[in-house]
């Protein structure tokens, strides 16, 4: 009975220390993503009685993958009106794991309005895999999402050459869509692709590899997936940590709690505080389990400091040699999601990790045709555009360029009459001043105006005063 004990231990212990994949699936409609992964949770076993039972009853019912065959897809469409189309509408998610590793499966839509729930599943994705379908190839829809999976920051791609079946496993025509989809992927700067040929329906390639394509050297997708490195993306060079609460649970503790997004953190570490840019030195790095020598991300933990500095929610530690941008302009992408149009002239709430602020886009340099990836002229963005905006906030920021620091860089703006999410946006770099497209703001030059410099405090005050009421200006002194 203790050997059986212990080997549970051991069992769990290990579970707990397996790496975890977020994976996204991306495809036009009828390209078998969610067969793909229906076929993906069968083939490993990792389905229950009950899951088998009503997808046999389910695929008799509803199934669209003929007399006595098995449909994986209905695994993922739960929707009504996903099975009564046979497509994907909203984004279904799965959790599995092997014996390697635990992943989270998105299966994303594929049709062009719903742009916005793929963003939503590749937010937090490692990796995606685009299908496409052997007959067509590389089509319009095929670079609509790589190129969304590119502006999201995902670096791992694979594509999956499905339904390879119904092309008699033709080496040449995986070799043809490969090529083109390579030529593709290196225009819009992606490093690390892989393809496979597949067929989801029978299973070729998914789990276990297939006789049928012995012209192929590589390995099952199952196999990749376990063993793809995905340890490097994370960013443990800029310490970021953004408070969400500060704990005081008595008169002689006082932490601040958060997740570390990016980096690493040890006792006795000197930390600022932004933004007042206060330093002090890390006293303990404080867990349910008990105190750690150090912390990195994606850990929750709570830091005590030696020093009483004022820090609130919102507000952000970093070490002092590596500060992140701090500033109130960005530039930045912006993908809009809201049914009601953009509105310029409206103030929004804009959500960066825990720091919440009013803003307003001040300008649209312009919007991308993102099925030709051709720049377009800038104009109020409808749903599901994407361009480039330039946004103003009432408070001071702090954040990193999305390419290198996802968790600082990605933020959501919120329209404060129906808490609606109005869009997603992914910071390229900060904006001087003398930079903003000023056009739809009013701009005050205090040394052209001949202000005394003791007035300039008094007159920010103001600013910000309106700022409060929806009436932005530009302070130059």
């Amino acid at each position: 009975m203790e050997n059986n004990k212990l080997n549970i231990k051991e069992y769990l212990d290990a579970d707990e220390r397996k790496s975890l994949l977020r994976l996204l699936t991306a495809g036009s409609v009828d390209d078998g993503k969610s067969t793909l992964i229906g076929r993906l949770l069968f083939d490993s076993k990792k389905l229950y009685e009950d899951q088998l039972q009503a997808l046999e009853r389910d695929s008799k019912r509803l199934g669209n993958a003929g007399a006595g065959e098995i449909d994986y897809a209905l695994l993922l469409d739960g929707l009504k009106a996903e099975r009564e189309e046979g497509i994907t509408i909203d984004v279904a998610y799965r959790y599995f794991s092997t014996n390697q590793r635990k992943f989270i499966i998105a299966d994303t839509p594929g049709h062009e309005q719903y742009t916005r729930n793929m963003i939503t599943g590749g937010s937090t994705a490692n990796l995606a895999i685009i299908l496409v379908d052997a007959r067509t190839g590389v089509i319009t829809q095929t670079r609509r999402h790589t190129f969304l999976v590119s502006l999201l920051g995902i670096k791992h791609i694979v594509l999956a050459v499905n339904k390879m079946d119904l092309v008699d496993y033709s080496e040449e025509v995986f070799n043809k869509i490969k090529n083109e989809y390579l030529h593709l992927t290196a225009q819009l700067g992606i490093e690390d692709v892989t393809c496979f040929p597949l067929s989801a329906k029978v299973g070729d390639n998914v789990v276990e590899k297939s006789e049928k394509t012995l012209w192929f050297e590589g390995t099952s997708l199952l196999q990749y997936l376990e063993t793809v490195p995905i340890d490097r993306d994370r960013n443990m060079n800029d310490f970021r940590f953004p408070v969400q609460y500060v704990l005081r649970p008595n008169l002689d503790f006082r932490g601040f709690s958060g997740k570390v997004a990016s980096g690493i953190i040890r006792k006795g570490d000197t930390v600022m505080a932004l933004p007042s840019k206060k330093t002090s030195r890390v006293k303990s790095i404080v867990t349910y389990e008990g105190e750690l020598d150090y912390a990195f991300c994606p850990q929750c933990v709570t830091i005590t400091l030696e020093d009483e500095i004022d820090i609130s929610r919102g507000e952000m530690l970093v070490k002092p040699d590596n500060l992140p941008f701090i500033g109130r302009n960005i530039q930045t992408k912006l993908v809009w999601m809201d049914e009601e149009p953009m509105n310029r002239n409206k103030q929004f709430f804009l959500k960066i990790g825990t720091n919440t602020t009013r803003a307003t886009i001040n300008a649209v340099d312009y919007r991308i045709d993102i099925n030709t990836m051709d720049q377009l002229e800038g104009k109020d963005f409808c749903l599901n555009e994407i361009g480039q905006v330039q946004i103003t906030t009432a408070k001071t920021l702090f954040f990193d360029d999305y390419k290198q620091n996802r968790a600082t860089g990605a933020f959501i703006l919120i329209d404060p009459i129906t808490n609606n999410t109005c869009a997603v946006g992914m910071i390229e770099k900060p904006i001087n001043e003398e930079e903003l497209l000023s056009e739809d703001l009013p701009t005050l030059d205090l040394k052209k105006l001949g202000i005394e410099p003791e007035h300039y405090e008094a007159i920010e005050l103001a600013a910000k005063e309106l700022s409060r009421q929806g009436i932005e200006i530009i302070i130059k002194k």
